[in-house]
């Protein structure tokens, strides 16, 4: 009875301390970790950013936001639904993705421009030599990864 009572205890012991969970097998569902590793604008609209998936779970950017200095933006939350292949559909760990950004209201296509799927917020009407921008991708399980791109 009474090693019944001190296995009981040091159980409860070794549960309420947090031992017993690491001894339970869990599992992996991956982190996201993303980095940039060079940028080119290729216009006044359109911004390439080569960014390396560093995490351990595949990443598929659904959106991204634009911001200038002055707190101004341009948001694009339909970008999963881009059929000109200008996001890529997952960037696997390790992996190199190639990332269009564009803003502007004009005609998508080869201009680089985003259409009607863009919303601006405030002034900025394009990427302006010497000016620093924030570029926030937000991936399908909702992290947000922020790049600081300069003209």
């Amino acid at each position: 009875m009474v090693v019944i009572v001190v296995v009981a205890s040091v159980m409860v012991y070794a549960w309420s301390t947090g031992l017993l969970g690491t001894l339970l097998v869990t599992p992996q569902t991956g982190k996201e970790a993303m980095n940039i590793e060079n940028y080119a604008f290729n216009s006044n609209v359109n911004v390439t950013l080569d960014l390396r998936n560093t995490g351990s779970a595949s990443i598929t950017l659904n959106s991204y936001y634009v911001k200038d200095s002055s707190g101004n933006q341009w948001s694009r939350l339909t970008w999963q639904t881009d059929a000109g292949g200008q996001h890529p559909a997952a960037i696997s760990p390790n992996a190199l993705g190639i990332v269009y950004v564009s803003i502007g209201s004009g005609a998508s296509g080869s201009g680089g421009q985003c259409g009607s799927s863009c919303t601006p917020t405030g002034t900025f009407t394009q990427f302006s030599t010497g000016f620093s921008y924030t570029i926030i991708v937000v991936t399908s399980r909702n992290n947000q990864f922020s790049f600081t791109v300069t003209k």
